[in-house]
Parts: structure tokens; C-alpha cells; sequence
């Protein structure tokens, strides 16, 4: 009897290499991240099919602020014909829509198109698709810290309350167990203060394939990877 294939249920992705990848066919840097964008829709679909129940993609970090306004204008405009679309397609789909990071330095459009989609797609019962935008988990991780002080501060708790627990539901990801397997293209092998508390445990997939090209191939090399693992949490495997 076939041995069932181990699937993760949840998967988060570092999407890099749009840029890269238009440059190695000369394209400007913002063509690559169009292509990216429709890269994410693409795997969303195929996430689902294999059975994958939370797909999270780190779609824009606190650093990416720093690249030339040029290019950072280009990547809002495509986020927010992301948005714009993708309400329809994730009640088509029965996706459930949900974004991490801080909001407050996106602009109040942004801000007023994830408020919609998450709303909208809320009943949603599908897989859970989440979406980080001015993310970086340093950040995240303080904002957590921060909220916990003011409680300790107030009186609602005290310093000995504070567990692994309460910090994980002040996180941005309370409403997502933590990552089975991390992918990050385009050959880079680092994390990129990405998920940096929920990856404590979390198996790591590194390609050298440039997101735009990252396809329902590649995406079953990475589960496969990650199916021949013998989990271990603390010495004891899973």
C-alpha cells in the first residue's frame, strides 16, 4: 500500500527574484513584480488543490520602503489592483483573506481595500490565504511587547503572567497555527526578518527558481521536500 504523502498545512513563502528575473530578460524591475503578483494567484489555486489549508506570502517588508520611490510607488499601485480583484476571485475560490503588518503607513485607500477584503471574504471556509504587507517581525514582535507592557502597566496582568502563549495571541499571526515549511526563491538562504517567533519549528525549502517562475512543479518539489522530513520539536520527532 502507497504510503500517504505527508502535506504541510501550512506554507509560507518569501517571494523573491521579480526583479532579477525581468532584468535577466530585459524587462524593468516593475514588469517582474506584475509577473509575481500573478504568480501568487497562481499558486493560491494550486496551494488549495493539494490540500494546503494556510498559504501566507511576504508580499512587501518594512525595509522595502528604503528602494527608489519609483519602484515602490509601481509595487502600491499593483497591491492595490491585487485588492481590487481579488474579492471576486477569493468567493470564487472559497478563499478566506487576511493581511499582517503594520497598516497605519499605508495609504488610507490600501488601508480601506484589505479592511474590504477581509471583511468580505471573512465566512469564508477554504483555504486561508495571508498576505504581509509593511511587515518585518522585529516590528511585529515589539508591537506584541508594547501591547502586553500597557496591560502589565494597567493592571490587568502581572509580569509573572506573561507566557510563550500570550505573546504568540499579541501577534500579528494569532489566528494561524505556525508555518510546517518556509520557501524562499531566487537561491537566497536567509529568513529576512520574516515569521522570525513562528519559525522556531518550521522546516525550510530554498530554490534557486526566481518567483515569477515558481509554478505547481516546483511547489510539489517543495512539499515533496518536505515529506521525506522526520519532524522534530525539542529532540522528539513528530
Amino acid at each position: 500500500m502507497e504510503e500517504e504523502k505527508k502535506i504541510p498545512a501550512h506554507v509560507a513563502i518569501i517571494l523573491d527574484g521579480n526583479g532579477r528575473w525581468a532584468k535577466a530578460k530585459g524587462m524593468p524591475r516593475n514588469y517582474g513584480h506584475m509577473q509575481g503578483a500573478k504568480a501568487v494567484e497562481d499558486i493560491l489555486v494550486v496551494a488549495r488543490d493539494m490540500g494546503i489549508k494556510y498559504l501566507t506570502v511576504y508580499a512587501f517588508s518594512t525595509e522595502n520602503w528604503s528602494r527608489p520611490e519609483a519602484e515602490v510607488s509601481a509595487l502600491m499601485t499593483i497591491l492595490r489592483n491585487y485588492l481590487k480583484t481579488s474579492i471576486k476571485k477569493s468567493m470564487k475560490n472559497n478563499v478566506r483573506c487576511r493581511v499582517i503588518g503594520e497598516r497605519k503607513a499605508l495609504s488610507e485607500d490600501i488601508q480601506e481595500a484589505i479592511s474590504e477584503l477581509e471583511q468580505a471574504t471573512a465566512g469564508n471556509t477554504g483555504l486561508t490565504f495571508t498576505i504581509a504587507i509593511n511587515y518585518g517581525s522585529r516590528d511585529e514582535i515589539r508591537r506584541a511587547v508594547k501591547k502586553i507592557a500597557e496591560k502589565v502597566k494597567d493592571g490587568e496582568i502581572n509580569p509573572e503572567d506573561i507566557t510563550e502563549e500570550m505573546i504568540s495571541r499579541n501577534l500579528d499571526t494569532d489566528f494561524l497555527p505556525d508555518p510546517d515549511l518556509m520557501i524562499r526563491t531566487c537561491n537566497e538562504q536567509r529568513i529576512s526578518n520574516f515569521l522570525l517567533w513562528q519559525c522556531a519549528y518550521t522546516e525550510f525549502y530554498y530554490t534557486p527558481v526566481a518567483w515569477p517562475d515558481f509554478d505547481k512543479e516546483q511547489l510539489q518539489m517543495a512539499v515533496d521536500s518536505y515529506g521525506t522530513r522526520n519532524r522534530k520539536f525539542g529532540g522528539l520527532k513528530n
